[in-house]
């Protein structure tokens, strides 16, 4: 890694490594104390799909209120972590690389929130409806606000993380690591990883929840696709060449 043309020193790296992690930890935890004020808002947003959760131990509910606002204070947050991790990248690129960074990292910032959405509004709703729908007279669902506010903040966070994939793409073809060659060529090995994806990030271990994630990943590889060929045909016609038939 450089930083102002310097290599750094595998010490120097992970100092730099800390101190981001210490500022981008200290923002988290201003945000999650300011977003506790407003933690019974947040959970019946949260709680909307299901309409009624119980705590069956003393100290379950307080502990949601601070695993809740937790969870609160790293969305509110998001827009520095996210800045603070391109900032890390993008020491160790070359000056005409670290350009790039500056316009992925709001881009960043839009597809985790879309993530986010995308799994809250469609994914853990229906999600939720399904799995429930199988309770009957003799067996009556009845979720614990701990165990139903963990699967929610899961399945935001995974969502927000793969609907990052055109962006790490898109950096990836522009500073020439991968073309969209590639990427066609090797789908037969994306799939089976975005269905191994699915699987590992999903919380819940049903075929229902990993097959929602699955489909939008697929989706996003195929953008990626778009999204990489337009990156390289740009960069083919910078350096004066016609782009590449594969």
């Amino acid at each position: 890694m450089k930083i102002n043309n310097r290599h750094l020193s595998i010490l120097e790296h992970i100092d730099e490594l800390r101190q981001r992690v210490i500022r981008a930890s200290l923002v988290v935890l201003v945000m999650t104390v300011g977003a506790y004020m407003y933690t019974d808002n947040i959970l019946r947003v949260i709680a909307k799909p299901v309409g009624h959760l119980i705590f069956i131990d003393p100290s379950e509910a307080f502990m949601t209120y601070l695993k809740v606002a937790f969870w609160a204070g790293l969305f509110l947050s998001s827009p520095y972590v996210i800045f603070e991790i391109w900032q890390f990248i993008a020491a160790g690129l070359a000056p005409r690389e670290r350009k790039y960074v500056y316009i992925i990292m709001p881009a960043s910032f839009l597809l985790f929130v879309t993530g986010v959405y995308f799994g809250f509004t469609f994914v853990i709703t229906a999600g939720i409806k399904f799995l429930l729908s199988f309770g009957h007279d003799f067996m009556t669902p009845t979720l614990t606000i701990s165990s139903y506010v963990s699967f929610v903040a899961s399945m935001c966070l995974a969502f927000g993380a793969v609907f990052q994939l055109p962006i790490v793409m898109a950096f990836l073809t522009q500073i020439g690591l991968i073309t969209p060659a590639v990427l066609v060529n090797k789908w037969r090995y994306a799939v089976v990883l975005i269905f191994i994806a699915a699987g590992v990030l999903t919380p819940s271990p049903d075929i229902f929840s990993q097959f929602c994630m699955a489909v939008p990943l697929l989706f996003l590889y195929v953008v990626s696709i778009i999204v990489s060929q337009v990156i390289y045909q740009r960069a083919q016609r910078m350096i004066g060449q016609e782009p590449l038939v594969e």
